[in-house]
């Protein structure tokens, strides 16, 4: 019985810290999504992203897409005809997986000049990320020291329990 609670001790805790690993998922224009409406770069400017983090880009399948620019010149022209890559399921996710800026814009004919376009900036190391929250600003703050605390607790039991 003591050598299962033992495994059971070590794979929570296991899956606690490889959560911790794993990047954020940043909710594009936070709940109200990829739409012209929303200020993207403001929202953008809010966030902080770090490699292994992910964008969620959300919108209307049809009405909106999803198109990746390769420049800074071709993100303030607009320059939709030199893309990198272009996604239009309406629940699209795009990796961070090297720290610089990146350029998306939306697809449909008018909107990047209309505004719907971001430029974001990928750090690397230590940074927080920060993933939008549908609630509050501060609650992506408050969920990450309650999961640090969590964590700390588990980590003391688990020594504690070893130990002694």
């Amino acid at each position: 019985m003591k050598g299962k609670f033992r495994i059971f001790s070590l794979l929570f805790l296991l899956t606690l810290m490889a959560r911790q690993a794993f990047g954020a998922q940043h909710v594009v224009g936070g709940s109200q999504g990829w739409d012209e409406s929303v200020d993207l770069n403001s929202w953008a400017s809010g966030q902080t992203f770090k490699v292994g983090d992910q964008l969620v880009f959300k919108y209307s399948s049809g009405l909106h897409s999803v198109v990746e620019l390769g420049s800074e010149t071709a993100y303030k022209n607009c320059d939709l005809g030199t893309a990198l890559d272009t996604k239009n399921t309406g629940n699209d996710v795009v990796k961070l997986n090297k720290v610089g800026t990146r350029y998306f814009a939306c697809g449909t004919l008018g909107h990047c000049d209309q505004g719907m376009k971001m430029k974001i900036t990928t750090v690397a190391g230590n940074a927080p990320s920060t993933p939008a929250s549908a609630s509050t600003s501060a609650a992506p703050a408050v969920r990450s020291f309650a999961n640090f605390l969590l964590q700390i607790a588990l980590s003391m039991a688990f020594l504690l329990y070893y130990l002694f």
